[in-house]
């Protein structure tokens, strides 16, 4: 690797890099990932509490660049050449600005000349001040949910464990999301345009502890009935109303789906955001019998008459509504 001329990374030997003693365990993991016909993203943290090249550039007021130069950027560029992933989920960035860290000339060769230039995806952490306002998409903060419908892309990244990126050892139930919390955070999340991150602590070994595989599995099995409401869905015109239980809505293609996060007291729905239609149609995901309905007012709304509602991992569950407005 040459010590000049950093700033040009198509100059660089790369071939010389050193990847470290995981370097096959990440190309294997990337392989398998897509292999599933996943999407393969890395996480990088941009900078190193303790690495004593970036203590110094800090003492001088990130007036230096050893750290980056040095450290930092031959990474950077080596993770993109090598594993060339679909995503980057930048991290540790806001300590300094972005012209310290070199993002600015790092991302314009990602997105005009690096090898993943025409699929690559960022998020909004590249330097002091950059969150919430520049990005792929924006991650702004950890657990960060907006109030409304935001106008730009945006991800929510949170963890089960709710004191914790990590694994602990001594971790409480009590300080775990338990599935419905999890469940509703997830729906919120997607009506309002957003991802969803869940983050799992694995021990130091890779395993990922059963309470943790447990919350997982459950997400799973609730997205097994309900996923026809998440993947590949839209914010619709209305998203939340609070009549009878709280109702989160999503659409895709001509269907809305209002999503119940707390089963209705009475086997009745009021819903008015709905605009009813002479070909309205209600069902209940996981069940394709009609339901039947009546309209409110012929301004809108509808109430729908719900069977006996079944177990539901998270205990929410999903109307899907045709022909309407």
């Amino acid at each position: 690797m040459k010590d000049t001329n950093w700033g040009s990374p198509n100059s660089w030997n790369w071939n010389s890099v050193d990847t470290g003693p995981h370097r096959d365990l990440v190309g294997d993991l990337g392989e398998a990932v897509r292999n599933r016909s996943l999407h393969y993203g890395l996480y990088n943290s941009l900078y190193e509490w303790f690495n004593p090249l970036y203590l110094t550039d800090k003492k001088n007021g990130f007036k230096t660049q050893e750290f980056v130069m040095h450290k930092l950027l031959p990474e950077l560029y080596n993770m993109v050449v090598r594993y060339r992933p679909d995503l980057i989920w930048s991290d540790g960035d806001w300590e300094a600005p972005d012209t310290y860290w070199n993002s600015t000339e790092f991302l314009a060769w990602l997105y005009n000349d690096s090898p993943v230039k025409d699929t690559i995806v960022t998020n909004d952490r590249w330097g002091a001040g950059c969150a919430c306002k520049h990005g792929g998409y924006y991650n702004c903060e950890d657990k960060y949910t907006p109030g409304q419908l935001p106008k730009h892309k945006w991800e929510k990244c949170t963890s089960v464990d709710t004191l914790s990126w990590g694994y602990r050892r001594n971790m409480k139930m009590s300080e775990l999301m338990d599935l419905p919390s999890i469940i509703e955070d997830l729906v919120r999340t997607v009506a309002l345009g957003g991802n969803y991150l869940l983050n799992v602590g694995p021990t130091p070994d890779g395993m990922i502890p059963a309470v943790f595989e447990e919350r997982l599995r459950g997400v799973g099995a609730w997205l097994q009935i309900n996923g026809e409401a998440v993947y590949a869905s839209k914010p619709w015109r209305v998203q939340t109303e609070n009549t009878t239980v709280p109702v989160w809505y999503t659409s895709k293609g001509t269907s809305v789906y209002a999503i119940m996060i707390t089963k209705p007291p009475k086997l009745t729905l009021l819903l008015l955001g709905p605009k009813t239609s002479a070909v309205t149609k209600v069902t209940l995901l996981g069940n394709p019998k009609p339901l039947p309905w009546s309209p409110v007012s012929p301004s809108g709304g509808l109430t729908v008459l719900l069977p006996e509602l079944p177990y539901a991992p998270g205990q929410a569950w999903t109307l899907k509504l045709d022909g309407i407005l």
